[in-house]
């Protein structure tokens, strides 16, 4: 019997699996960087981008999200969401063009 897994539908069935791993550290921009509230501020150049997931709504293409599985240069792992389309929350916070400076090395061995 072949043993396969859920596949990650939904934005919440993914957070859900984050923070079971521990890795629902929420990476949030400010004009400084990255935080996620640890007093610590982070740079493109002390982050990976190491697993995304996208999402497009079913009925309404303009409801999209994708998730990046980020991990920092201290080995902190969390996740930034990016809501765009109609309901992004990155009006001109600079998010696009910090998230965009964050090299990306997917990882195929991350339990999804």
């Amino acid at each position: 019997m072949e043993n396969r897994k859920a596949p990650m539908t939904t934005v919440s069935t993914v957070l859900e699996k984050l923070r079971i791993q521990k890795y629902d550290n929420e990476f949030k921009i400010t004009p400084e960087g990255f935080t996620v509230g640890n007093n610590k501020i982070y740079s493109p150049e002390d982050l990976k981008i190491i697993k995304t997931f996208r999402f497009e709504g079913e009925s309404d293409p303009a409801d999209n999200a994708i998730i990046y599985l980020i991990q920092a240069s201290d080995g902190l792992i969390g996740y930034s969401l990016d809501a765009y389309g109609v309901y992004s929350d990155h009006d001109d916070d600079g998010y696009d063009e910090f998230i965009k400076k964050i090299p990306m090395e997917e990882r195929e061995e991350l339990s999804f």
